[in-house]
């Protein structure tokens, strides 16, 4: 498939976040990972919808990128963008591998390129949430999907509570949290990244625990 041209993108290149190892890269998924996916991923199947023959992305995707293979395998290309991804993954037949911190590294994809893109769990990790989202809408097509799912205020406790006191999910990655977003906390974030209120739907999902939320450009 022939690439457009890139266009250059408007954000700096500097890095937002200060994260130099990727999610799963040090250790496998803990129990509250595994609950957590669980019961996202019809969610994230539903809003994604059909993908075969389509442009997809990751962004955030983990070192294994378990998550992008499970919802985008049919996928006509998947991009996955992370600060660390397993370099056997550049080898896999329609995959790009972008590495490097956000939002910079986003510069590199085309826009109007991508017909879905997800960011899941990603942007509590960031100092300056605002300039990820441009990118992302910048990205998308006309008609494109980007769906992104955040843990809430309430979330909070209980992700502190499984790191902090129960130990049964990672430490490392509660006390890179930089915020919590309650469907009121990341709405306007959407509409200030160029998302049509009337094309945005924001809510929570899994007992309160987290924010959904599918935004159509």
């Amino acid at each position: 498939m022939t690439r457009p041209a890139i266009e250059q993108s408007k954000v700096t290149t500097t890095a937002t976040s200060a994260r130099s190892r990727s999610f799963g890269q040090d250790q496998g998924l803990s129990t509250v990972d595994r609950v957590g996916r669980w019961l996202s991923l019809r969610k994230l199947r539903a809003a994604v919808g059909p993908v075969a023959g389509r442009r997809v992305a990751d962004v955030g995707c983990g070192y294994n990128a378990d998550l992008a293979f499970h919802l985008f395998r049919r996928a006509e290309e998947i991009v996955l963008v992370d600060v660390a991804i397993d370099a056997s993954l550049r080898s896999a037949p329609g995959v790009r591998v972008i590495e490097g911190h956000l939002p910079g590294s986003l510069a590199t994809i085309e826009s109007d390129s991508l017909d879905v893109v997800i960011c899941n769990n990603v942007i509590e990790h960031l100092w300056e949430p605002e300039l990820t989202l441009h990118e992302l809408h910048r990205v998308l097509k006309p008609g494109g999907t980007c769906v992104l799912n955040v843990p809430t205020w309430r979330g909070k406790t209980f992700l502190e509570l499984a790191a902090f006191r129960l130990h049964i999910a990672p430490a490392t990655e509660m006390d890179d949290h930089k915020t919590y977003y309650d469907p009121r906390d990341l709405w306007p974030l959407l509409v200030a990244a160029g998302f049509t209120p009337s094309r945005i739907t924001c809510r929570r999902h899994k007992f309160g625990l987290n924010t959904f939320a599918v935004c159509r450009k």
